[in-house]
């Protein structure tokens, strides 16, 4: 009998394999773009591309369905807000797999997944959001660290001169 052998197992129980499908699927609708081994990128296609169909039916059903899998607010929202207006007009095919070498150490086949018509800029945008507001808080902790300083000579000057009025 052939039943059941719909998707690849992957030598994990199926709670599992839901939860690792779950947060790659989580992790390709934010960033648009991952690296990952090439068996997983092409089981992966098939969850990524039902979750943006439930984005583009739109309706409240499918956003239950894609907030049930994808427990995410942030990813579910960016899903059906962006991502549903970007392929309203496109039937199916959301992602692509670039084969992309083979990994150092165990020699496993990689590849690039991404969605087709991606934003470049999705890649690493909160990393690039986090990294801006820890400069501008260094900059802004260096700037108080400063500005103390300059008023330490003139409590310096101050305490002198009441030393020569006191000797006086």
């Amino acid at each position: 009998m052939r039943h059941g052998d719909k998707h690849r197992k992957f030598n994990m129980p199926k709670s599992q394999r839901r939860a690792l499908f779950s947060n790659l699927t989580n992790a390709l609708l934010t960033h648009e773009q991952i690296t990952i081994t090439l068996p997983r990128a092409k089981e992966l296609r098939t969850f990524a591309d039902s979750m943006i169909t439930y984005a583009k039916k739109g309706d409240l059903n499918s956003r239950r369905l894609a907030l049930g899998f994808l427990r995410d607010n942030e990813v579910v929202s960016k899903l059906f807000s962006t991502l549903a207006e970007r392929y309203k007009d496109r039937n199916g095919g959301y992602t692509r797999v670039l084969k992309a070498g083979f990994r150092y150490g165990d020699c496993a086949p990689m590849a690039i997944i991404e969605l087709v018509d991606r934003d470049v800029n999705a890649k690493g945008a909160k990393d690039l959001a986090r990294v801006a507001a820890e400069k501008a808080a260094a900059a802004a902790a260096e700037a108080a660290a400063e500005a103390p300083v300059e008023e330490a000579p003139k409590a310096e000057k101050k305490a002198k001169k009441s030393k020569k009025e006191d000797a006086e």
